[in-house]
């Protein structure tokens, strides 16, 4: 696994932990028909224990597939905030850039998957 995966696996896991210290951040992107709790939890929940599973050598392969599930998941909810009036993450050119490096990182993860 190479040292961005690393890397990626702790942003994972505190991505994660943040979801549940400040869960007020989170809610602002999760669209409105969305049970926000229970989406904030679920999504902290699961980077945790992938970026935990991509750092176990035993879950390594598992953790890299569910976390480019999970991005895969979260493509909804970028493509909601870049179709809004006003992007929570700022602006529409940082709304698409988000979108853009979400397929990179799909990709990237896919890739690395591959190679174990």
């Amino acid at each position: 696994m190479t040292l961005f995966a690393y890397a990626f696996a702790i942003v994972l896991i505190v991505a994660g932990i943040y979801h549940f210290v400040n869960p007020s951040f989170y809610y602002p992107i999760i669209p409105k028909w969305m049970p926000r709790v229970a989406a904030n939890v679920a999504g902290g929940a699961a980077e945790i224990l992938l970026g935990v599973a991509m750092l176990v050598p035993a879950t390594r392969s598992l953790g890299l597939w569910g976390a480019a599930a999970l991005m895969v998941l979260f493509l909804p909810v970028h493509v909601v905030d870049l179709l809004r009036d006003r992007p929570v993450i700022g602006s529409k050119l940082i709304a698409v850039i988000r979108l853009l490096l979400q397929f990179v990182l799909i990709g990237w993860l896919i890739w690395e998957a591959r190679r174990i």
